[in-house]
This record gives C-alpha cells, sequence and structure tokens, in this order.
C-alpha cells in the first residue's frame, strides 16, 4: 500500500480530507494523519479560548474516520525528506510516499530579550489555555498587555474585555494605526471602539525587552501583570530544520505553483508554513489544500498537471470585537458592527457544520 502522509491537523489538511475522503483516492493507497492532538482545533478562536469566553469544546472538531485513514497521535521530531521519513517522539517512524506539510507556525519574537520566556501564547490549543488560565486567574484591576495590533491581537483584546470589564487592557501597535493594511474606515471603527470600551491603544510602539511583570517599550518601562504575545509568527520549529530545501528570508520552504518543493514533487507545502506572497490566514491554507487535491488526482491518474494553476484569489477578512461588534473587508467592501460580526458567527457556523458532517 502507498502512504499518503499529512502532517498536521489544521485547515489545508482538513481540507484535503474532506475531498479525497470517502473514495476520491486509489484503492492502493492509505491516508495517514498525524497530529499531537485527537482533533482538529479552530485556530481562528484561540483568541476566545484565551480570553474565557469560549470553552475548549467549542473550538475543536473531530477528525472523520475512514477505514483507510490511519491517525496518528504525537509530537513531530524531524522530517527526513531524503529518506522519506517522519520522526515522532517515543522513537516513533512513519514512512511516506507523498507528503502534505501543514504544521502551521509558531510565535516569532524577533531576538526581544525575555519575550519568549516571560510572555504568553495563543498559537496552539494547549497554550490558549495555559493564557487562558494566567488571564483570567489575575486580580482585579491587573494590567494585560498584549504585544502586537494585528487580527489576534485586536480580537484578545476586545474579546478579554467582554469577559473581564475590570482588567486594565493595553494593545502594542507597532503601526501608526491599528490595521493598517485594511481601508482607513475599518482602522477608525476598531479605534473607535476600543476607546468607547477602555482598551489602550499604544501605537508606534517598540518592545525592546520583556522582564516579570516589566514591558520595555521604546524608553519606557510599563509595569503589567501580564503580557500575551501576538507580535508576529515564523514556520514551527521542526520545518525550519528540514535540511536540503530552499527556504525564503522567513525560512519557509518554497513551494513551485504545485505546491511541491523545489526539489521534491513528492512533498508539498501548505498553510502557515509555506512561502507565498499572501498573508497567512486559514483561508489561504484551505485555498492552497484545494489545489494540492488537484493535483493529488491528477497524480493518482497519471494525467499531467495542468501547465498553469489558477491563481488564488482571496475572498476578505472577518474579525471580532466582542460577541456584538465585528469588522470585515469582503469583496473590496468595508463592513463593520454586528452585520460584520454576524457575517464571522455564520461563517463558523457553517465550517463546523461542514466539517463535521
Amino acid at each position: 500500500m502507498k502512504n499518503l502522509v499529512l502532517l498536521g491537523g489544521g485547515y489545508g489538511n482538513m481540507r484535503i480530507l474532506h475531498r479525497l475522503l470517502p473514495n476520491n483516492f486509489p484503492e492502493d493507497t492509505m491516508i495517514t494523519l498525524i497530529d499531537r492532538t485527537p482533533f482538529h482545533s479552530l485556530k481562528t478562536e484561540f483568541y476566545a479560548l484565551a480570553a474565557g469566553t469560549s470553552t475548549d469544546k467549542e473550538v475543536r472538531v473531530t477528525f472523520p474516520e475512514h477505514p483507510r485513514l490511519d491517525t496518528v497521535y504525537g509530537e513531530i521530531t524531524k522530517i527526513d525528506t531524503k529518506e522519506k521519513l517522519v520522526y515522532l517522539d517515543k522513537d516513533r517512524t512513519v514512512q511516506y510516499d507523498d507528503l502534505v506539510i501543514g504544521l502551521g507556525c509558531e510565535d516569532k519574537y524577533h531576538d526581544v530579550p525575555g519575550a519568549e520566556e516571560y510572555t504568553y501564547s495563543i498559537q496552539t490549543i494547549a497554550k490558549s489555555r495555559c493564557t487562558f488560565e494566567k488571564l483570567c486567574g489575575l486580580p482585579a484591576g491587573s494590567t494585560v498587555a498584549i504585544v502586537g495590533a494585528g487580527l489576534s491581537g485586536i480580537e484578545l483584546a476586545s474579546e478579554l474585555r467582554e469577559s473581564r470589564e475590570d482588567l486594565k487592557i493595553k494593545l502594542f501597535d507597532r503601526s501608526h494605526r491599528i490595521l493598517r493594511e485594511f481601508p482607513e474606515k475599518l482602522s477608525n471603527y476598531v479605534k473607535s471602539w476600543f476607546e468607547k470600551n477602555n482598551v489602550e491603544v499604544i501605537a508606534e510602539s517598540n518592545i525592546t525587552k520583556v522582564e516579570p511583570n516589566l514591558l520595555f517599550n521604546h524608553e519606557d518601562v510599563i509595569e503589567v501583570d501580564s503580557v500575551v504575545w501576538t507580535a508576529g509568527v515564523q514556520p514551527v520549529k521542526v520545518v525550519r530544520d528540514i535540511e536540503d530545501i530552499e527556504k525564503d528570508s522567513k525560512e519557509r520552504p518554497i513551494i513551485n505553483q504545485y505546491f511541491q518543493l523545489i526539489n521534491d514533487e513528492h512533498v508539498y507545502v501548505i498553510g502557515d508554513c509555506a512561502s507565498s506572497e499572501l498573508p497567512p490566514s486559514a483561508q489561504l491554507a484551505e485555498e492552497q489544500a484545494e489545489r494540492v487535491v488537484k493535483v493529488l488526482k491528477a497524480r493518482f491518474k497519471n494525467e499531467p498537471l495542468p501547465e498553469k494553476m489558477p491563481e488564488i484569489k482571496l475572498k476578505g477578512y472577518l474579525g471580532s470585537l466582542g460577541k456584538k461588534h465585528g469588522f470585515a473587508h469582503v469583496m473590496d467592501t468595508a463592513v463593520t458592527g454586528r452585520l460584520a460580526r454576524l457575517m464571522k458567527s455564520g461563517y463558523l457556523w457553517f465550517y463546523k457544520r461542514q466539517v463535521e458532517s
């Protein structure tokens, strides 16, 4: 039996599974899914788990089942593309014929002293649980600093405000305005929401050091009770450590138009750990997965690959500001308020219904 191995049960590989199962792959092929947890985690909702407004169960979905789908749980320690082997903890190995790497990303600390040691994270469900325990266990009146005002930082700050009205929340933004890549209408709306809800936004910040209960911004030393880091990502270490492959300046594997490694047609890379000019998102991972499925199906049938793959065009972005307000940029149109929040809630409901079916 041939073995198609999927590394990571994130948005991209979930899309591949749902396109290939139950009968869109050859009878002589097994699919092996490897993940550290026995469920698909909804990473776009980790901010709500960390803030305490969603439960653990609400941000996970069970993996599909199939007689020729083998699920393996554990920590991936090494990917050997020469030997076609994936190494796991407890001295386990998995051999592959074709491999799809969808392991996502982890925090990038930009060499800021103390950032990795003294900040909390929402990059994994386990880290989000730890962040929840810390933030929701703080005494009344405590100060929480959130470093990074991208979508994750904004949504965490707003959800935490809804969860804990007593906390002092400081959101540090490196740019001169929130969501600088988005229309100014959205930036102004989010800024206004934070002002009304007593979230302090510190623009043009530059965090130079983190110490226990201290945050250094330029020349200012700020007393804090907890710091959450949402200021950039990088591929997970096991992907950064893959030997003898081409990587970009962000240490992401460089891929061709079929999402294969430049020098290896049997290894595909999708999601946050793949080199791309587009910003990382669940939507991008799913679109990449759709194209990988087309390539795999053609190869299953020994058909030639398309001369040119269709360009990925993202539909837009959805963000929440608590449970009642939100913002969206869809088809070059800015939407704010309750309608935008309903759009995000509706998409989440639809997604969970789709993958659970």
